[in-house]
């Protein structure tokens, strides 16, 4: 009968590999531990209102930017949203703040962008953006499909400044979705059961035409004609892509799931295709759930037929990715008890034994990462253990439910940052203006 080391054995294997970090040091030590050939760094986070998380994953981009020329930041939101925010960081656009910048996130949870790290973030970039040429400047992109008439209405506006007629054309196309009101799901259920037919071939026709009738809008004002461009036929791949995401709501989880991450490997190619088109290495940073960035295959979720950003990323590119996780033991969180009710400060609760969290905790080091390729650490943690997920939700009376699920670390990701005590996060308002969408994601939201 095969046997198992101790957990404190194995907590004394991890102690004993781990790289003691703290604010001061967490970056250097993580850019030693990205090789620099890797173009793709996916940065996840095991909770969405985590102070210590956001900090970390902004200084390290900031990192990357600013000593390994990267990009591109492609983050776990909607496209037209991100994409204001975006024109505010290479100075564009009419809003005058970073938090006016982030005006466009109205929908639950409002607090995941529009909170003081990310105002943080923007600033820097902004400022870092200020010294470059035009060509040359970082992004800030939304990798997410939840904005079905946002992205239908964003279409037409470009298409009124630059072809009145095709506009036009354009509303007919999308009034297909009009019967239905504000609510995709009220249209993905109707869509379903076949009360009436899908509004898919409309969908596609108005990006085919977007992309037929490119070439000759590119031709009237450079550089920001293509910008322009660009994100109109993004919001038209959303508008495409949220309409079949809607109607696979109500025929399971796996493949709606299946189907929003597919989405956001899509947008990030077609992110590096443009920097590449233009002659420049596109390199990204992606901002994501664990349970988004980390490799489906080594965890439970790929035996509910689930894939996830991580897998596709690693599928391919290969070796040019890499992938890192973060957890925390206990804490406070920024999440809501229930959907649509607001943002609350809530104390997260010791890890269960048996799990990650536990383990780390069982080490002693207050903060620490640990390269999970490294061959002494690979067969002590081979066994999958419990990883906890805490989304826009917190439901402690049910955490074991509802927040953890099965994993295998060591082929989940290539580094695991953990930050035993953990803070919340600062949202700049504690409501949504409007809460139209009901993702899949509920009621965990990640």
């Amino acid at each position: 009968m095969e046997s198992h080391p101790a957990p404190h054995d194995i907590a004394d294997v991890v102690r004993r590999h781990a790289v003691p970090i703290d604010a001061g040091t967490a970056v250097s030590h993580l850019l030693e531990a990205i090789d620099p050939g890797r173009s793709l760094v996916l940065i996840g986070e095991a909770t969405h209102g985590t102070r210590e998380f956001y900090r970390i994953r902004a200084d390290l981009t900031r990192a990357l930017i600013e000593q390994r020329g990267f990009n591109i930041v492609a983050v776990e939101a909607d496209w037209p949203d991100a994409y204001r925010a975006n024109r505010w960081a290479r100075g564009l656009g009419e809003d005058d703040t970073a938090e006016a910048a982030l005006s466009d996130f109205t929908r639950f949870p409002r607090w995941m962008w529009r909170n003081r790290e990310v105002v943080r973030f923007l600033r820097w970039l902004r400022d870092e953006n200020a010294g470059r040429s035009a060509d040359t400047r970082a992004g800030f992109y939304g990798l997410d499909l939840y904005s079905l008439h946002r992205s239908m209405a964003r279409v037409i506006e470009y298409l009124e400044t630059v072809d009145p007629d095709a506009a036009h054309r354009a509303r007919r196309q999308y009034a297909c979705f009009d019967q239905f009101g504000d609510d995709p799901q009220a249209y993905g259920y109707a869509a379903t059961i076949n009360v009436n037919r899908s509004c898919e071939d409309e969908a596609v026709r108005q990006l085919l035409e977007l992309r037929r009738e490119g070439p000759a809008y590119l031709a009237r004002d450079g550089r920001l004609a293509a910008d322009d461009l660009f994100a109109a036929e993004q919001n038209a791949r959303v508008v495409r892509d949220a309409e079949a995401y809607y109607r696979s709501m109500f025929r399971g989880r796996a493949e709606s799931w299946n189907l929003r991450d597919r989405h956001m490997m899509s947008t990030l190619e077609e992110l590096l295709a443009r920097e590449h088109e233009a002659g420049r290495p596109g390199k990204a940073v992606v901002w994501a759930h664990n349970s988004h960035l980390g490799d489906a295959r080594a965890t439970s979720m790929a035996a509910g037929g689930e894939l996830n950003l991580g897998q596709l990323a690693r599928e391919d590119f290969g070796d040019a990715a890499c992938l890192i996780g973060m957890t925390t033991h206990r804490g406070s969180v920024t999440a809501a008890r229930e959907w649509d009710q607001p943002a609350e400060y809530r104390q997260v609760r010791p890890s269960l034994p048996g799990s990650y969290e536990r383990l780390f905790h069982d080490t002693g080091l207050p903060m620490f990462l640990l390269r999970l390729r490294d061959r002494p650490i690979i067969p002590v943690l081979a066994r999958a253990r419990l990883e906890r997920a805490i989304g826009v939700l917190y439901k402690p009376e049910t955490e074991r439910g509802s927040h953890y699920f099965s994993a295998n670390l060591t082929e989940q990701f290539d580094v695991v940052v953990h930050v035993d005590d953990t803070r919340a996060l600062e949202p700049l308002e504690a409501w949504s203006r409007h809460e139209a969408d009901l993702p899949e994601t509920y009621p965990t939201g990640v």
